[in-house]
C-alpha cells in the first residue's frame, strides 16, 4: 500500500474534541518540513539546470490532477506578480483543464495521453523543463507526459511523496518528500500538499534569485497591482536612496517598478 494511503495514526476522529483534532493535525505537520529537507540536494539539482535552460529561453511547466495540479498553477501564476517575469516562464497545467481548478473533471487524470497532448499547445520543446507534480506518484496523466517529454529530450522531474513510485521511475530528477500517513486517511491535500507546496516555493524562488529578479533580499521586479504593493515598493525606495516616502512613491509610479527607479536614480 502507498504510504499516503495507509492509516492514519489517529483512529475515532468524530469522537476527538476541536482540541485534539487541531493538535493531531499539528503534530502530523510538524513532520513536513524534515521530509522536504532531505530532498534539498535534488531541488538543487533541479534548479541548477532550471536557471540555464531559462536563460536559453526555456520554460517550466508544472503538470499535476487535483490538488497536485491546483499547487503547480498557484506557485506558476504568482511568479509574474511577485518577480515580474513575463506570462508562459512558469506554466501550470491541470488534468481536465481550466474546469478542474474549481470542480473535478472525472477521469481526466486517467488519461495517459492527456499530459503531453495539453503541452502540445506551447509547442514545447527541448529547451523546456516539465515537472510532474502526484503525492501518490502513480498519475497517468502525469506520467505519460514525462515518459513523451523525455522521449522528446525535455528535463523531467517530479515531486511526490511515495517512494517506489512509477513517477520516480520516469523522471530524470525525482523530489520524493515522504510524509507519513495522512492525519485523515488518504487526504493528500494535507501533508502531501503542504510539502508539495514547499518544495515548488523552494524551486521558484530560488531559480528566480539566481535569475537576478532580487536585490539584496527584495523583490524589486514586482508587479505594481494594488495599494499595498506601491507602499512595499515605496518603502524599498525609502531604504535604498534614503529620500522621503512621497517622493519615493512618486519615482515607483513614474518608472513603473522598484528596479527602474534604483537604475535611473543612479544613473
Amino acid at each position: 500500500m502507498k504510504i499516503t494511503e495507509s492509516s492514519s495514526l489517529y483512529d475515532n476522529l468524530e469522537k476527538m474534541s476541536v482540541r485534539e483534532i487541531l493538535t493531531g493535525i499539528n503534530n502530523e505537520d510538524a513532520k513536513i518540513h524534515e521530509a522536504v529537507k532531505t530532498q534539498i540536494p535534488k531541488i538543487e539539482q533541479l534548479v541548477e539546470q532550471l536557471v540555464d535552460r531559462i536563460k536559453s529561453g526555456g520554460r517550466l511547466f508544472y503538470l499535476g490532477a487535483g490538488t497536485s495540479g491546483r499547487l503547480g498553477i498557484l506557485d506558476a501564476s504568482e511568479i509574474p506578480p511577485t518577480f515580474g517575469m513575463p506570462y508562459g516562464v512558469v506554466i501550470g497545467l491541470i488534468a481536465g483543464g481550466d474546469t478542474a481548478i474549481r470542480k473535478a473533471v472525472e477521469a481526466a487524470e486517467d488519461d495517459i495521453n492527456g499530459g503531453w497532448s495539453d503541452l502540445q499547445a506551447f509547442d514545447i520543446n527541448k529547451k523546456d523543463t516539465v515537472v510532474g507534480i502526484a503525492a501518490s506518484g502513480g498519475t497517468p496523466y502525469v506520467i505519460g507526459a514525462l515518459k513523451d517529454a523525455n522521449q522528446n529530450g525535455l528535463l523531467t522531474g517530479c515531486i511526490t511523496c511515495n517512494p517506489d513510485s512509477k513517477i520516480a521511475e520516469v523522471a530524470q530528477i525525482a523530489i520524493e518528500p515522504i510524509v507519513g500517513p495522512e492525519f485523515l486517511t488518504g487526504s493528500t491535500r494535507m501533508k502531501a500538499g503542504t510539502a508539495q507546496k514547499m518544495v515548488l516555493n523552494m524551486i521558484t524562488t530560488s531559480l528566480m534569485i539566481k535569475l537576478g529578479r532580487v536585490k539584496g533580499n527584495k523583490m524589486v521586479d514586482m508587479q505594481l497591482t494594488n495599494k499595498k504593493l506601491v507602499e512595499r515598493g515605496s518603502k524599498m525606495i525609502v531604504d535604498e536612496l534614503g529620500i522621503g516616502i512621497d517622493e519615493a512613491r512618486r519615482l515607483l509610479l513614474l518608472h513603473g517598478s522598484v528596479r527602474a527607479v534604483l537604475d535611473n536614480f543612479r544613473v
